[in-house]
């Protein structure tokens, strides 16, 4: 490879890596989302009707949908306003919110691109209340403004596809993309906030107590809540080993940040 080659190359990759580089919201860490977010939006459309086609929804009338519809509604709007204010509208300038219940026993709830919410049956023994409720659709929701699904499909996309693009993956391995972009949001595990990682999850977790804070609902109920999820129990690796924040980290971390989010608290 000649010299004027290496260093078209080079520059190509800096190009590309000042495209794709932006701050988060909140936490200003600076991240490298690769995958245009008209792609996400798109695909996100696809699966997203997929699974409510594939899955039981609760109907509108029910209280749990009409609870869940509540509190996204407060929260979206939530978001909006402190992204508006702070310089970062883009972040859900095409967002069409939808919020969906699904009769599952799983411990989860996710939120794809452009607000497309799923909160399952199953989570809400564990929340209990509608603050709880809010405090983990806020965290969701926060993935998705934070767009950590496009960084985890970025890293995914250069591994498993070879080093296509998504719309050249969808296209050739249509299977392969439908699997990645669900891995990438947690669809379908445990919990889909252990798709991501811990740097990711606490920024979630920032994000969306000040969400919540703005939407009425009292940040300091999130200890509780996450005492409730450690107190469910199961095999869990050292902090070092998993990709998430352990119960312990996480309380405390959130206890340190709650004088900062209660600077947004109103009570509704």
């Amino acid at each position: 490879m000649n010299s004027n080659v290496i260093r078209a190359t080079a520059m190509g990759l800096v190009l590309a890596f000042m495209a794709g580089c932006s701050k988060v919201p909140i936490t200003g860490r600076r991240q490298l989302n690769l995958l245009p977010e008209s792609e996400m939006m798109s695909m996100s459309l696809t699966q997203y009707q997929q699974f409510l086609g594939e899955n039981k929804t609760l109907p509108d009338s029910d209280p749990k949908s009409q609870m869940v519809k509540r509190i996204g509604e407060r929260l979206a709007a939530a978001a909006t306003k402190y992204l508006k204010e702070n310089g970062a509208a883009e972040r859900v300038k095409d967002f069409q919110w939808e919020f969906h219940v699904v009769d599952d026993p799983k411990v989860n709830a996710w939120c794809m691109p452009g607000g497309k919410v799923v909160v399952y049956t199953g989570l809400l023994p564990i929340t209990q209340d509608e603050p709880s409720l809010s405090l983990v659709m806020g965290h969701e929701i926060a993935h998705a403004i934070a767009r950590h699904g496009n960084e985890r499909m970025s890293q995914g996309l250069a591994v498993q596809g070879a080093g296509m693009t998504l719309q050249v993956l969808a296209s050739e391995k249509p299977s392969m993309a439908s699997d990645l972009f669900l891995q990438s949001f947690g669809i379908g595990s445990q919990l889909g906030l252990l798709a991501y990682g811990r740097n990711q999850e606490s920024e979630a977790d920032k994000m969306g107590l000040i969400f919540m804070a703005m939407g009425g609902y009292d940040p300091r109920i999130a200890p509780a809540f996450w005492e409730r999820m450690a107190a469910q129990g199961g095999a869990k690796p050292p902090e070092l080993l998993s990709t998430h924040p352990s119960d312990e980290r996480r309380i405390a971390d959130l206890k340190a940040y709650m004088p900062e989010a209660m600077k947004f608290y109103h009570p509704q």
